[in-house]
């Protein structure tokens, strides 16, 4: 079994729920910022705050760790981050490759954060064979006929999917193939994958919709419709009028 199979088993014996894992990453980075300040200890108030939750799910969420607290003082913040990262399994490495290397994945490339975080992208890989060659980052792209290769030569445990639409499944395909069993999807795309692989998938324009809609709110909602004259269509619809005859 392996060390990511073992803590998904350690993990669902203590019974964490997935609620809690995925809020796991915003407290470890507030409490990195507490760290980088100099701050010793926090309270739940103060870091429920810094992590824009309520402090009652807060400290449920860190009893699944096994931390209390101590009453009056708070939480150590050097220690609560070595729990989180225990948990999260950032004590070690993990081994990244990047499949699509567009404006989306160049970005992904140059960002500073997942050597920090315990992430090493050891892979880019294209099928453009313009983009093939080029030196992004300190790394040579590969072309993704070598994708195999690269997941088996430097042990890669995620694959990040940049590529279009179409071509994602078929690259997802391959990667689980090859033995990856985390896939972050920035593809516009829903991908299927058999039981064991776990998929998690960032769309931008999904978020910005979601804005959108708030947006919208604030500014009255989609009652703002009402203030069109009567009989005035929404622009780029038709309108269908229904003629009702009284007996």
């Amino acid at each position: 079994m392996t060390p990511r199979q073992n803590r998904q088993r350690d993990r669902a014996g203590r019974g964490i729920p997935e609620a809690t894992v995925a809020r796991l990453p915003v407290y470890l980075r507030a409490l990195t910022g507490l760290q980088d300040r100099g701050v010793a200890t926090v309270s739940s108030e103060e870091l429920a705050a810094a992590a824009g939750v309520n402090s009652a799910k807060l400290r449920k969420d860190l009893s699944h760790l096994g931390s209390y607290g101590t009453r009056g003082v708070g939480y150590e913040v050097e220690y609560l981050v070595y729990q989180i990262s225990r948990e999260l399994g950032l004590t070690q490495d993990w081994v990244v490759a990047i499949i699509g290397v567009g404006n989306l994945g160049r970005a992904l490339a140059g960002y500073g954060g997942f050597a920090s975080r315990g992430f090493r992208v050891a892979g880019l890989l294209d099928a453009d064979d313009s983009i093939v060659g080029e030196e992004i980052a300190g790394m040579t792209v590969e072309h993704i006929d070598r994708l195999e290769d690269i997941i088996a030569g430097h042990g890669v445990s995620i694959a990040v999917i940049a590529t279009p639409a179409g071509a994602a499944q078929g690259v997802c395909d391959r990667v689980v193939a090859a033995g990856v069993t985390s896939v972050l999807n920035f593809a516009p795309a829903v991908l299927s994958v058999p039981d064991g692989v776990d998929v998690r998938k960032v769309d931008l324009s999904i978020e910005l919709q979601i804005l959108a809609f708030h947006e919208q709110r604030k500014a009255g909602g989609p009652d703002g419709l009402a203030s069109l004259a009567t009989g005035e269509a929404p622009p780029g619809t038709k309108q269908y009028v229904e003629t009702v005859v009284e007996a």
